[in-house]
């Protein structure tokens, strides 16, 4: 069987980078546009009642099959300092049809406040979800299913078997974030923390079923400084270990008021031995669209070309007629 060299060097690279650690989960540069998935005390934080949100990343592109990952998830508030959420995302990658699926259950309390109005206030939120992760033998090709002279013949029996194709877990994960959301402020300030993975579930692929997936903890905050009522800039950082694997990022963007109903958004992250990612959104109304583009600076991406990623995000949030709210809530929008 023949295979090009470039593409057997990146695959004996990606075994080196996770030999020793257990599965890890996905990441979003744009981590603040898929909130529910960074931290279940998000959920319902926002400017407005309810929200729906959807990311898509692609990564790896030169690849065949490439990690593609889909995010979806929908918000809202309540009369009783309770804010419900739903949140679901689907990995998929490689010519063996491997699927990440997770779904989750969210709820978040907002009651902690330290001022009379609430705009100093500590949000506790927890997640409770299924994964399900599994793979599909029959596109894979085996050495014994390639005969001399003709090639890869699907119907040619193999003697690699598989006990376990699929397999469903029981995930938790829990977090708390303080807001200093005070609209009349010029510096705003946000810093959080979540622990997810916390039932530590199982990788049935792995050790005979015996590795477990390690706990997901995640610290994120920053600063919103409005320069001037028509500017802002929002400095970030995001810091997440799991098992063995960790990732620091940080940067910052730049949110100009264009008009009324409309803004524009513009800055960059860089995430630490891995990839500088600028990034552009556009609000128009009560729409946000985010794009962002991995160039990847890590061994990897000098060793094989076009190993870069981009993501799109859109957020939609909306208010009830009878307003929850009455002020404009500054929270985190990346």
């Amino acid at each position: 069987m023949r295979i090009k060299f470039k593409v057997l060097f990146f695959v004996a690279l990606c075994v080196n980078a996770v030999s020793s650690f257990a599965q890890v989960d996905p990441h979003f540069s744009q981590y603040y546009a898929f909130p529910l998935y960074l931290n279940p005390s998000l959920t319902g934080v926002m400017d407005g009642d309810y929200r729906a949100t959807a990311i898509y990343r692609n990564q790896w592109s030169n690849i065949d099959k490439p990690f593609s990952t889909i995010g979806v998830s929908g918000d809202m508030t309540t009369t009783k300092k309770v804010n419900i959420g739903i949140s679901a995302f689907n990995q998929t990658a490689g010519n063996g049809g491997y699927n990440y699926l997770n779904a989750n259950l969210s709820v978040a309390y907002t009651g902690l406040q330290f001022d009379q109005e609430g705009y100093e206030h500590v949000s506790i939120g927890l997640q409770l979800g299924m994964i399900n992760r599994k793979f599909d033998p029959t596109k894979m090709k085996f050495g014994d299913q390639w005969t001399q002279g003709i090639g890869f013949d699907p119907s040619s029996p193999t003697i690699d078997q598989f006990s376990i194709t699929s397999s469903a877990s029981f995930t938790a994960g829990a977090g708390a974030t303080f807001f200093n959301a005070d609209p009349g402020k010029k510096l705003n300030s946000y810093l959080g923390f979540s622990a997810m993975n916390l039932t530590q579930p199982t990788d049935p692929f792995l050790s005979g079923g015996k590795t477990k997936l390690p706990i997901r903890y995640t610290v994120h905050g920053g600063l919103r400084y409005q320069i001037n009522p028509n500017a802002a800039i929002i400095p970030n950082f995001i810091y997440m270990v799991q098992g063995n694997a960790q990732e620091v990022e940080a940067g910052a963007y730049l949110q100009l008021k264009t008009s009324e109903i409309s803004n524009v958004l513009a800055g960059v992250n860089y995430r630490e031995y891995d990839a500088i990612a600028p990034y552009a959104g556009l609000y128009y109304k009560n729409l946000l669209i985010g794009l962002s583009y991995d160039i990847n600076t890590s061994t990897l991406g000098k060793a094989v070309a076009n190993t870069n990623s981009f993501e799109l995000s859109l957020t939609v949030t909306g208010r009830r007629k009878e307003n929850i709210k009455n002020y404009n809530f500054i929270c985190p929008r990346l």
